[in-house]
């Protein structure tokens, strides 16, 4: 245990520190580059470096690469692989606004690594059944394949579509992450939570520039780096149903998102943006009614708020969430 202890430190220093060190000079040379775009929610509509993803795979690499080292893990090597490639489709699209569907069928794809460990390493990169609270598990040989297909896209455009104030998406990462890798020591799984550690500290970090003044933001590259890496330590890990707990509000935003439009669509192909400015530069609701249905739309409904007000009610909603899946892990029974 002491082993797996002084690991856990080491993945987790690399993972923070490399981001923390990559991020400055990576702000520099976007910005000697031109790679910035507006935030049009903040006054003067200050131009921010853009995108932050190679700052996240960075410290992503890093971290589990050295873990891997370690525990030689088809598990950790999953991890790897699946969310390397969806910083790849996250980079294509921070270069050119690809089509709605680029995303989802391309992060569907991102996923194959998983699938093709599983069947060299049995039963160790994941089990085709589900686990619930109180009720045990249930075996689907077959449905899981969808499943793995399908959440790494679903994952990573939920973390996609929340990054819309400065640190969102990082601030929620944080806490979702961390919740994860708690429910994982809970129901002992403990080499998938320190594989897991890394994705908390990257996030964390990344925040430090990416909270309200942003100095970066993510990008394409970013959001989908953290969800499908999120998406996969959930497979792996054999905790899809607490994952999906601790990221309710932003799948509950996804949701109200693709309800309201009804199609597959870029944020930045929106004709009408669901919030707006009131004259003290405060945020509201929309009352056009072609204007999409969002998370940040229902909590500024009632009054105008802040861009770090509607951020921290977004916090407080994950916080609530992560509390949700710690309690659900206790009420699990997962077979390793």
């Amino acid at each position: 245990m002491l082993e797996k202890t002084i690991v856990a430190i080491i993945v987790s220093a690399i993972a923070f520190v490399t981001v923390y060190a990559v991020t400055p000079p990576l702000i520099k040379t976007l910005e000697k580059r031109k790679l910035v775009v507006k935030d049009y929610n903040r006054v003067g509509g200050a131009n921010v470096a853009r995108p932050g993803g190679p700052s996240v795979i960075a410290g992503i690499l890093a971290s589990e690469t050295v873990l891997y080292a370690f525990y030689s893990s088809p598990a950790v090597l999953a991890i790897i692989l699946t969310t390397f490639l969806a910083f790849l489709v996250g980079l294509a699209d921070d270069r050119k606004v690809l089509g709605g569907w680029f995303k989802p069928l391309a992060l569907a794809a991102s996923a194959a690594p998983i699938i093709l460990l599983g069947f060299y390493a049995p039963h160790t990169v994941y089990e085709p059944q589900l686990s619930f609270p109180l009720f045990g598990y249930v075996k689907i040989p077959l449905l899981y394949f969808a499943l793995i297909v399908f959440m790494i896209p679903i994952t990573g455009n939920t973390i996609n579509s929340i990054d819309v104030l400065n640190g969102v998406a990082s601030g929620f990462m944080t806490i979702a992450s961390f919740a994860l890798t708690i429910s994982l020591f809970i129901v002992h799984n403990y080499d998938i939570a320190i594989a897991s550690l890394p994705l908390g500290f990257v996030s964390l970090a990344f925040y430090k520039y990416h909270k309200f003044p942003s100095k970066i933001f993510p990008g394409d590259s970013g959001a989908l780096t953290l969800g499908a890496m999120y998406g996969t330590i959930a497979i792996v890990g054999h905790v899809e149903i607490i994952a999906a707990v601790a990221l309710l509000p932003a799948v509950i935003n996804s949701f109200l998102f693709l309800s309201s439009v009804k199609r597959i669509i870029e944020h930045r192909q929106l004709k009408a943006n669901p919030v707006e400015h009131t004259e003290d530069f405060k945020l509201k609701a929309t009352a056009d009614k072609n204007a999409p249905v969002t998370l940040v739309r229902l909590i500024v409904a009632n009054r105008p708020m802040t861009e770090k007000e509607v951020g921290f009610a977004i916090f407080k909603l994950a916080l609530f969430s992560a509390a949700l899946a710690i309690i659900t892990a206790f009420m699990m029974d997962v077979r390793l």
